[in-house]
């Protein structure tokens, strides 16, 4: 895609933000009929022309006008038919001006209310698929502010708001749009998203403030809107800027004279003048109407904000952020700071403009994760990761090696020593094969996945610093953060997401390289014990050390080793081979176990063995990296 369209179809003001995909940082306002805001409000002409903006409110020889209709989507089906025609008159617009070029690679964001559900979401794509756009995708709104808010480094806290849990709160001409984001997705709440209560309250009730004060031409006025909704919407339309206007710098409009004069053709012009001040603004909240059920605004937000906090199942909002335009109304902070203490609240720099941004801005993210994971797929898919983590085993069999003997010298050849020294184990020929059960159980255990735990993450370091030098270029490539791709945040030794099992680590017939080399040590530790064995008082000692010497004379030891592996000795004898004697032999000889493994990993299986082990760790290092790379957010993006 070269360019990316987000289109803010709002229920009162509408804007089309452009992003290119290449040579753009921030996303363009268009102009539509003059405005970069303008009014959601169509009209058929009986010529057969249609009118968009806010020459549909007033044209003369009309035949069809609508105005207000996307917050009756969800409630009148004949509202889709507005929002095509409307979306149309856009589209036409935007091809009219050159804005938008037919055939040119491009898609179309469009906001939508969170609450809406899939289904719902679906049918409005449809609708302006219908209507003649390129691809288009349907984005929640308040989501679409974030980005907003986060590609244009409002947020100081980056790419931070990843991980930290935060409510949106869209409040816009008809509707309050709330939406719960943690960990970067958006996360469905029982009463998530539009409440009846927007800003468009506060224009009605502003327009009521200003005929009140208006004592010439009010009953004309008010016979305007009697007759005409069109001119009574377009009065709210521009009450609603005053109220902006005024909410933008209330500390300045304390000084100075808020107000605004429109002209009103119908039948003869005329002019009628809207103030806001300070009294004028706590009526805006404060006044009860029977709109909102003989309840203020004021308590209809905080109810609501209440009842958003209730029924949030996860951690409370460590962020809030405000956006629409009356976000910057300084009492709602208030309010929300009432409801949600622990939160840090913000508001959009430009509210007006900050959903239809933020959609363009989700077109390039998408894009950007498109080719992000492509670009992640075609280096998995070549042999880059299975290259350095084969560089690697050599230094992962050593370390696992050096963890490994010790332990099961203590905990798996010393007890089956005591079993034979106390004649439970026939001949030592037998604990061959005792080993290698005993063995392969020890190597199942939690503790001993816990014992390589530490290793395998050292281990693990330098292979994850190799593999950067090739994950951080794709990062940066897509405007990623580096840490997205990251490993070091999972090379802890109490939670190591790249498993490698310890009972996986060498298969059994492998380990029969170690248990070889501890039998030969304990033939070893029993020649070295017998030969030390002192003549003894009685003639049961004499006899032994005779016995014993003359073996040894006879046979020599490579065939006493034979003899012993095959003999049953007399318990009496196994005993007076001194436990701590054995200890003390097999801590001796424990690096020369180590050794014999090493040399036999080397000459004998080691092709069979890497290319199995580098298989598992590789896959594990590339299952890992494309689960990190589904839940990246650039940052919020869909």
């Amino acid at each position: 895609m070269d360019r990316f369209f987000g289109f803010d179809l709002g229920d009162a003001e509408s804007a089309v933000a452009r992003l290119n995909k290449e040579d753009q940082v921030v996303p363009e306002m268009l102009t539509v009929v003059g405005e970069q805001s303008f009014i959601t409000a169509y009209a058929q002409l009986s010529s057969g022309e249609l009118l968009i903006g806010e020459k549909a409110c007033y044209a003369d020889n009309v035949i069809k006008r609508k105005i207000r209709f996307k917050s009756r989507f969800l409630t009148d089906r004949s509202s889709a038919a507005d929002v095509k025609s409307f979306a149309a008159g856009v589209l036409g617009e935007l091809y009219g001006s050159g804005d938008l070029v037919k055939n040119e690679d491009c898609s179309f964001y469009v906001g939508c209310p969170a609450g809406w559900n899939k289904n719902t979401r679906e049918h409005y794509r449809e609708i302006f698929e219908g209507a003649g756009y390129p691809p288009a995708k349907i984005i929640s709104e308040s989501r679409a502010a974030m980005v907003s808010a986060c590609q244009s480094k409002h947020l100081q806290i980056g790419v931070d708001i990843l991980s930290k849990p935060v409510l949106v709160v869209d409040i816009g001409s008809s509707t309050t749009d709330f939406a719960y984001i943690m960990g970067g997705k958006e996360v469905e709440m029982q009463t998530a998203g539009e409440v009846a209560l927007g800003g468009g309250i506060m224009d009605e009730i502003l327009l009521e403030e200003s005929l009140e004060a208006t004592n010439f031409m009010r009953k004309k006025i008010k016979a305007v809107f009697e007759a005409s909704d069109a001119w009574k919407n377009y009065a709210e339309f521009a009450a609603r800027r005053l109220k902006e206007k005024y909410f933008s710098d209330e500390e300045y409009w304390a000084t100075h004279d808020c107000k605004d004069t429109i002209v009103i053709h119908y039948d003869l012009p005329i002019k009628f003048t809207l103030r806001m001040n300070s009294a004028i603004a706590k009526h805006l909240v404060n006044r009860k109407t029977p709109w909102l059920g003989g309840r203020s605004w004021k308590e209809v937000f905080i109810a609501s904000l209440k009842d958003v906090r209730n029924n949030i199942s996860g951690d409370m909002p460590e962020l809030i952020f405000l956006t629409g335009g009356v976000s910057k109304l300084a009492a709602i902070r208030d309010w929300c700071a009432e409801v949600f203490p622990e939160a840090v609240i913000i508001s959009a720099n430009d509210p007006e403009f900050s959903v239809a941004k933020g959609l363009a801005y989700c077109g390039r993210i998408d894009e950007d994760i498109r080719e992000f994971r492509e670009d992640l797929n075609t280096l998995i898919k070549d042999t880059t990761i299975e290259d350095i983590v084969e560089k690697h085993i050599p230094t992962l069999y050593k370390d696992a090696v050096d963890c490994l003997v010790a332990p099961i010298i203590e905990q798996v050849a010393m007890p089956i020593f005591d079993r034979w020294r106390n004649g439970e184990i026939q001949k030592l020929s037998d604990t061959d094969e005792i080993l290698q059960v005993e063995v392969a159980e020890f190597l199942k255990k939690d503790e001993t996945r816990e014992l390589l735990a530490g290793p395998i993450t050292s281990w693990l370091k330098p292979v994850v610093e190799e593999l950067e030098s090739y994950t951080v270029p794709i990062c940066i490539k897509h405007r990623v953060p580096y840490t997205a791709l990251s490993l070091r945040s999972y090379l802890s030794a109490d939670d190591i997401d790249i498993k490698v099992d310890a009972k996986n680590l060498f298969a059994v017939d492998e380990m029969t390289f170690l248990i070889d080399s501890i039998v030969t040590a304990i033939i070893a530790i029993l020649i070295s014990a017998i030969d030390l064995i002192p003549f003894m008082a009685g003639p049961e000692g004499v006899i032994i050390g005779v016995i014993a010497s003359a073996v040894v004379l006879i046979l020599g030891k490579d065939k006493m080793q034979e003899k012993l592996l095959s003999s049953d000795i007399p318990k009496a004898v196994r005993k007076m081979v001194p436990k701590n004697t054995f200890k003390m032999r097999m801590d001796s000889i424990c690096d020369d176990v180590k050794e014999s493994f090493y040399e036999n990993l080397e000459k004998e299986k080691n092709d069979e063995i890497t290319a199995r082990m580098v298989e598992d760790i590789s896959g594990q290092i590339e299952h890992t990296l494309v689960k990190m790379a589904e839940v990246v957010e650039i940052p919020l993006g869909s």
